[in-house]
């Protein structure tokens, strides 16, 4: 029994160390679990709400503003399979990083644009990302997506999970109808979406 349980508690410990954390705001939490729900190396996303300070915040709230949460995505992928680095990649080309007022049809503070770092190391990966793609020119504006130390992070209520799969019509009705996609290949061209399968 006791070699038994040290080979699950070992193999328990390693699959643990197999996951990392990322949470990433881009707009519509809807579009962007659908995103990340198409990157290799991704586990799991889980829809949310994140920066704010009142407890158990609701869509409602949220989206009425002032509550100081944004949406968000938690996103963990297996870094033997991806990096973070690679997960900020596809993040910066699926959202326009340099709209501070939300994100194409959705529009104020809960729809904003922002990377909120789990660890010391996200936080200094996100900041050489940013400033790496700042002086690389490819946008005409500057990067206005903030990067945060991330505080509590709260899962949406169950009907926004995998809004995309349990409501495909009115999810692509609404995608399409915000202008999303298009805006994105009018701002990164070759470059839109990159890293995100079956787009």
């Amino acid at each position: 029994m006791t070699i038994l349980g040290f080979g699950l508690l070992g193999y328990s410990s390693r699959a643990v160390a197999a996951e990392e954390t990322a949470i990433l705001a881009g707009g519509c939490f809807w579009c962007v679990e659908s995103d990340y729900d198409h990157v290799p190396g991704v586990i799991s996303t889980t829809s949310g709400y994140i920066g704010g300070e009142t407890p158990n915040p609701t869509y409602k709230a949220v989206s009425a503003g002032g509550t100081g949460y944004i949406e968000a995505v938690k996103i963990v992928f297996d870094p033997d399979k991806t990096s973070y680095s690679n997960i900020l990649d596809v993040f910066w080309r699926s959202v326009d990083p340099t709209d501070d007022g939300g994100q194409f049809c959705d529009r104020g503070e809960s729809y904003k644009t922002a990377i909120f770092a789990t660890t010391d190391a996200q936080k200094e990966t996100a900041q050489s990302s940013k400033a790496a793609l700042n002086e690389s020119g490819v946008l005409k504006k500057p990067i206005v997506t903030e990067i945060r130390d991330a505080p509590k992070f709260y899962p949406a209520e169950e009907y926004h999970q995998d809004y995309y799969n349990k409501n495909p019509i009115r999810y692509k009705f609404y995608r399409f109808s915000c202008g999303r996609d298009a805006k994105i290949v009018e701002l990164w061209g070759d470059q839109a979406h990159q890293g995100i399968l079956d787009h």
